[in-house]
């Protein structure tokens, strides 16, 4: 991983001229995403909206939206660097005796950078908001007619009621109050069977994708 953390990059795409602040007052509710969607177009920069109306944080949007700023955040001058090793480590026979063994973890330790492990506590445990409220983050609503701010791309963790085993999943998430969202998945997807399985429900049912309402 080439950054501690997010502010890290933000200095990076910004010291590389890839990043515009705005400072000026914008709207969730439509305007960032107009604003956002005419700048991809035009190959512009990542945008970090400073001052989103009503809200308490701020947004980036369009952070990787370059080749330069995908290599930026990988941490090399060209992302066909970590293609090629990504695609030498797919192509690598399985391991037939220990020096093998050992050749491949070298290959995984060098893609991986740093060994993952165990923590008690991390940085985002920093602050702890006793009464969580979604209406301090800047959740967009991008399209006319949409049935108001979804958060589009969230890590939605699960867990299996008999097993105890955990899930993470991308579900569209629609902001419904500070407390509650309307979750969207496909019935192949494991979300969709712990729910079934906590309802005590068919894991098949007879409507093409289903909707919960997902309550802390």
């Amino acid at each position: 991983m080439a950054y501690n953390n997010l502010a890290e990059f933000v200095q990076v795409l910004e010291r590389a001229g890839e990043l515009k602040r705005i400072q000026y007052p914008v709207n969730a509710e439509l305007e960032i995403a107009e604003i956002a969607d005419r700048v991809m177009k035009a190959n512009g920069p990542a945008l970090l909206f400073e001052n989103v109306s009503g809200k308490q944080i701020p947004l980036l949007i369009n952070a990787f939206g370059s080749m330069k700023r995908m290599a930026l955040a990988l941490g090399v001058d060209d992302v066909e660097i970590i293609a090629s090793e990504i695609d030498k480590l797919i192509r690598t026979k399985p391991p037939k005796n220990f020096r093998d063994k050992l050749a491949l973890l070298g290959q995984l330790a060098k893609l991986a950078a740093i060994p993952p492990k165990m923590v008690g506590a991390g940085v985002c445990q920093e602050v702890i908001e006793r009464e969580p409220d979604l209406n301090i983050l800047p959740v967009l609503t991008c399209w006319p007619g949409d049935a108001g701010p979804f958060i589009t791309l969230p890590m939605v963790f699960s867990k299996d009621p008999k097993s105890g085993t955990r899930n993470v999943g991308l579900y569209r998430m629609q902001v419904f109050d500070q407390s509650t969202t309307g979750m969207h998945w496909h019935l192949h997807k494991v979300g969709a069977r712990h729910f079934s399985s906590k309802r005590k429900t068919p894991a098949a049912w007879n409507w093409p994708s289903a909707w919960a309402a997902i309550r802390r």
